[in-house]
């Protein structure tokens, strides 16, 4: 690290830029459309979605917009099944999409072209317009975050969650109101930073936290689950809440901090249960959600009122990025450089 520069700088400037990423893909839609009109007259009757790492979450949270906005079936792909194990399947009528930050993981290449080979229409949703993933793919589409310096992705994820979820609300002909204040949210949400750092104290010496949540939101506890283990080096695990209360559950204790995402809408509810079966296991339980969960948590932060279900994860993971920056800085680590790893990772 150069001299001057203060750990964990880049993703705290990155973090803080999301709502200014927001604003600049909410402003100018006219490319999303031209795609969205495009898919919409191939009239895909599957999708399937190829990512890695946190691109991968992104393609989980378009996993639940195509089923439940589009009704159609929705699979995330194995890329080895292609690449490695040599499959070929037929793929025409499929809509594939790519989703990949750098745009420049061999597997992932190779997925789309297969893909395209067996007659899939294909996409690719990156932040590097010029990647071999987007030049290998039919149709690309360019996410705009700019430059992310540190390795753990904050404001490239979020800005894959929005514009993924405009492509899939204008190929229905949808209007995006949903989306119009998160910018503003988002400065809310950020305005919050002071009590991250402060709960990052609360969880500064955990061994182990479980992440849990359901819907759209599973995605997030995902998401939340990846960043607190690549830049605290915590053994995070993320459950949906009902494969949580299928096993799982066994290990919580009050040793094991739990942090839940309940939101206002249908996941919510369906977490409801879960939260009492956390109670009864006396578990630290730390929310971000609506505003009755989060009173009946050990602690948490409330989502701006009137977020709508399904875009709620695009702000949903801004507090649990901040707690993963503060706490990998309350541990001694440097969230800009986490240990072996690099910006760009290349599977095969």
């Amino acid at each position: 690290m150069p001299i001057g520069e203060k750990p964990g700088r880049h993703m705290a400037a990155e973090v803080n830029e999301q709502p200014a990423v927001w604003q600049r893909i909410l402003a100018d839609q006219r490319r999303i459309r031209e795609i969205a009109a495009r898919l919409a007259a191939r009239r895909p009757r599957f999708v399937l979605l190829a990512a890695r790492g946190t691109s991968d979450h992104a393609a989980l949270y378009a996993k639940y917009l195509v089923e439940i906005t589009h009704e159609l079936p929705a699979g995330l792909v194995s890329p080895s099944t292609l690449t490695s194990y040599g499959a070929r399947p037929r793929l025409d009528e499929v809509l594939l999409i790519a989703v990949s930050q750098s745009g420049h993981s061999p597997d992932l290449v190779r997925t789309i072209e297969i893909g395209r080979a067996q007659g899939a229409l294909t996409l690719a949703v990156t932040n590097n317009a010029a990647s071999p993933l987007a030049q290998a793919s039919e149709l690309n589409l360019d996410i705009r975050a700019g430059v992310e310096r540190a390795v753990a992705a904050t404001k490239s994820y979020t800005a894959q969650l929005l514009t993924l979820y405009l492509l899939l609300l204008h190929m229905r002909g949808g209007e995006g109101r949903a989306a119009e204040r998160m910018p503003e949210w988002g400065r809310q949400m950020l305005d919050q930073g002071g009590a991250l750092a402060r709960i990052a104290e609360r969880y500064r010496f955990a061994e182990r936290l479980v992440v849990t949540a359901r819907g759209y939101s599973y995605a997030t506890a995902r998401e939340a689950a990846l960043k607190l283990m690549e830049t605290s080096y915590i053994a995070a695990q993320a459950f949906s809440g009902a494969d949580l209360l299928h096993g799982p559950l066994a290990m919580i204790d009050p040793l094991v901090p739990v942090l839940a995402v309940i939101p206002e809408g249908v996941g919510g509810r369906a977490m409801l249960p879960v939260l009492a079966r956390l109670k009864e296991a006396r578990a630290d339980v730390f929310t971000i959600g609506n505003a009755s969960a989060v009173a009946s948590s050990s602690a948490g932060l409330v989502l701006p009122e009137g977020v709508a279900e399904e875009v709620s994860p695009i702000l949903e993971i801004l507090p649990f990025q901040m707690l993963a920056l503060h706490l990998a800085l309350a541990r001694g680590a440097d969230p800009d450089a986490p240990r072996r790893l690099s910006k760009v990772t290349e599977t095969l």
